[in-house]
């Protein structure tokens, strides 16, 4: 097992201890502050809750957590020491310096500093060759990217061994070319926060303002496509150097406060025309904009389960449309209970396919499992009764899936209510397209209170208005498939 010396405790320091503990590291740190440990606590919490969620494989099991009083302690043995220590130049030279003098000759020590270059972190050190800057972006437990960035004295062996770890611990090290004040990403940052800047000074825009314009536009492209790669599908067939002669002398427009831009001479139209070959040349404009198109509905989707950013607005759009169809708010606008209910009337989204085309079996499920959620919220059962301590758990579910969907198929899911009454609901969803069944869905819930985990009784309110549909439908056919086994005949 590997060990990581952290030292710094901070924001950063702490995320950097979570990516390191949570892939399996043993973690030592060193912080004199004493609430250090309550502060890395609460990273690590969020790192738990958060991490794990990005793989489909579980992370290895944790390593082990030790706080230590002197930084020679900490490092003793270490394979990896990050140094996350304020950013004072005094303070990283003494830092380093009591790093060195208790480590390991070939240790890594990597720097978090996001302005200080590698040539003055190495500035008087004892072994100049094993420090390198890796500059991570936060939150470090989650963030791939790292800024790795050496100098001529930096060993080289070294730095490739580095960024094999980095990428062990699945993160993206990006290696830059030469060493610059504030590296790369925060050059970018730094440019984007002076605009802001005068900005709001100036009248033009509020903070929140400017924040949705990034969040609800150009962020969102970058978060899958970066810049070049953005701009080289914004010129169309032609590509990048056709985006660069439209767009290109825009630059010497008085847009901006930062009007120090290069002269866009043929030469370097043809280097970032080359380089953007290179990054993208093997797919067409159409293929690069399916992806994106993909990408976009991925992360506003994903956006949009957490009520967050462009996701809220996507969640405000789908309220107004959802009101505009013959979904029916609460059970009393059912004016026939004695009818199959609307609760589902949706497309099929991308993400929703699987490698066969169609849509995948777990998502037939999450269709009825929203379908079950819109009538337990047709009944009383919605989200203040939910904060009230009591809800609906499923207890059983059967699924059969007739025909396929595939994404954009627009589908009607209808329900119909078998039975229920005290703690008791057996519901039956169809699915189809048009006049198409594409599956069938069967649930068996049990009212519960969220206090004790136990059934009990559901409120007066939901019984009543459960009670109206079980009586209205009572007399009906029980549909075909209703309680049938797996590997029943059809």
């Amino acid at each position: 097992m590997s060990t990581a010396a952290i030292i710094g405790g901070g924001v950063i320091g702490g995320g950097w201890a979570a990516r390191f503990l949570l892939n399996g590291w043993d973690v030592r740190v060193f912080d004199p502050d004493p609430e250090a440990a309550r502060k890395i606590d609460a990273v690590l919490a969020n790192a738990r809750r958060s991490l794990p969620g990005l793989l489909d494989v579980a992370l290895p099991d944790e390593g082990r957590l030790t706080y230590h009083d002197t930084i020679a302690q900490a490092v003793d043995g270490a394979d990896w020491i990050q140094e996350s220590v304020p950013e004072r130049l005094g303070i990283k030279h003494q830092t380093v310096s009591d790093i060195q003098a208790a480590c390991a000759a070939d240790a890594i020590i990597g720097s978090s500093t996001s302005g200080f270059k590698p040539s003055q972190l190495q500035q008087g050190a004892a072994r100049p060759g094993q420090i390198m800057v890796c500059h991570p972006f936060n939150p470090v437990y989650l963030l791939p990217l790292v800024e790795v960035v050496g100098t001529e004295d930096t060993d080289e062996a070294l730095v490739v061994h580095a960024m094999s770890m980095l990428r062990g611990l699945g993160m993206s090290p990006l290696r830059l070319r030469k060493e610059i004040d504030a590296h790369l990403a925060d050059r970018f940052l730094e440019a984007v926060w002076r605009e802001a800047l005068w900005l709001v000074k100036d009248g033009v825009a509020t903070t929140a303002e400017i924040d949705d314009a990034i969040r609800y536009g150009f962020g969102i492209r970058w978060a899958q496509m970066g810049l070049f790669e953005t701009y080289r599908v914004a010129g169309g067939e032609a590509g990048m150097k056709h985006f660069m002669a439209q767009f290109g002398p825009a630059l010497k427009w008085p847009w901006t406060k930062l009007m120090d831009v290069p002269d866009f001479t043929d030469e370097l139209v043809d280097l970032i025309a080359g380089q953007s070959d290179d990054q993208s040349g093997h797919l067409s404009i159409a293929q690069l904009e399916r992806a994106r198109d993909g990408n976009l509905v991925a992360m506003m989707r994903a956006l949009k389960s957490h009520n967050w950013g462009a996701g809220a607005i996507l969640g405000q759009h789908e309220a107004t449309l959802r009101a505009g169809t013959e979904l029916a708010q609460t059970a009393a606008d059912v004016t026939d209970p004695a009818a199959p209910v609307l609760t589902v009337h949706r497309a099929v989204p991308l993400d929703w396919t699987d490698y066969n085309g169609h849509m995948n079996e777990a998502k037939y499920l999450q269709a009825f499992g929203d379908a079950t959620d819109r009538f337990m919220e047709l009944i009383g059962c919605d989200a203040a009764y939910i904060a009230s301590g009591g809800s609906y758990f499923t207890a059983e579910t059967h699924i059969r899936h007739i025909d396929e969907a595939h994404a954009g198929a627009v589908i009607d899911v209808r329900t119909r209510v078998l039975g229920g009454g005290g703690k008791k609901m057996h519901l039956w969803h169809e699915m189809r397209e048009g006049d198409r069944l594409l599956a069938t869905g069967e649930h068996f819930l049990l009212h519960v209170s969220l206090e004790t985990r136990r059934p009990s009784d559901p409120s007066a309110q939901i019984t009543a208005a459960l009670t109206r549909f079980v009586e209205a439908q009572a007399d009906q056919p029980a549909p075909e498939g209703v309680g049938r086994a797996v590997g029943a005949p059809r």
